[in-house]
């Protein structure tokens, strides 16, 4: 898998878990690659990927925060986003090997654990 991939992932999970929260300084491109010893464009890459996911936003000369979450769509928008997440994790775990009814209880336990927590 690719290193940018690696990264991105990592950032979002991170999103996921809590530990990064909307409005969160990112660290600077360069100290992600010299803290990592990767390419300064692979970190680019991971970053402008999260950034047209909407995860982060860039600013120019402030540099990179966690974006707020969008406002919730519409009903049938909802629907097709959902659809599109929900087929997008469906086939990352086949193509991981993992079954997806697994992948879909362990996201449920994993919400539950960052709503609790």
């Amino acid at each position: 898998m690719p290193i940018y991939v690696q990264l991105r992932d990592q950032i979002l999970g991170a999103l996921g878990e809590g530990r990064l929260k909307p409005g969160d300084q990112m660290p600077t491109l360069r100290q992600v690659a010299v803290t990592l010893k990767i390419d300064l464009n692979t970190v680019r890459h991971a970053y402008d990927e999260l950034e047209a996911m909407g995860a982060i936003r860039l600013e120019r000369g402030r540099g990179s925060f966690v974006n707020a979450p969008p406002a919730p769509p519409d009903a049938a928008q909802h629907d097709r986003d959902l659809d599109d997440v929900a087929r997008q994790a469906i086939g990352l775990a086949r193509a991981r090997g993992l079954d997806p009814i697994d992948l879909a209880g362990r996201i449920s336990a994993l919400t539950k654990e960052t709503s609790d927590g």
